[in-house]
């Protein structure tokens, strides 16, 4: 499914080697605001970056456990090249708007990011594993978030934690949280 959305018209595979930290967007621009916070929030602190960004009217969806790394040296040079990795992606469900769900496999970090958004007054943050839809957990084995070393953490964006500038000021709280737990990723 990778190889066929790569290989599409307008299609853009982005990846910037930075930082043992890795910020990813794998579904730019078909999720809104999930590029743009996570360019800011490598930004911040010097991460590395991959993004696979869609052009205007495409609306294909590949699951994050189907970004296969053997389908795109750039995300195999990606996970390799990072120690742990933050993940935005966006959901819409009408009972969890103004939400950011905190999945993925490092729940240190996840505790300390969800900690971070929730001072933002912008959105509020589940952490719970148990209290995240089972597909929106982002706890797969094969998701490229949890492949670097110490794993990583997927934020899902409600449509409101995506919209009117929150997903800037989320970013900067994740950024925040990232480096204040640094010393314990690298």
């Amino acid at each position: 499914m990778l190889r066929g959305l790569l290989a599409e018209e307008g299609v853009h595979e982005l990846c910037t080697l930075a930082g043992s930290v890795g910020v990813m967007a794998l579904h730019g621009g078909l999720e809104a605001g999930t590029w743009e916070a996570a360019r800011r929030c490598a930004s911040r602190i010097g991460a590395s970056t991959y993004a696979v960004v869609q052009p205007d009217g495409l609306r294909w969806h590949v699951p994050s456990f189907q970004f296969d790394t053997a389908a795109s040296a750039t995300l195999r040079r990606f996970v390799r090249h990072v120690s742990v990795a933050v993940s935005f992606h966006g959901f819409g469900h009408p009972d969890l708007d103004g939400a950011v769900l905190v999945g993925g496999s490092n729940r240190t970090l996840a505790t300390a990011i969800g900690a971070a958004i929730d001072g933002t007054g912008r959105a509020t943050a589940v952490t719970d594993i148990s209290s995240i839809p089972r597909r929106l957990r982002g706890l797969h084995p094969k998701n490229p978030v949890n492949l670097p070393k110490h794993g990583g953490v997927q934020l899902e964006l409600s449509r409101r934690a995506r919209s009117g500038g929150a997903e800037l000021h989320i970013a900067d709280a994740v950024a925040f949280a990232i480096a204040e737990e640094l010393p314990s990723l690298e």
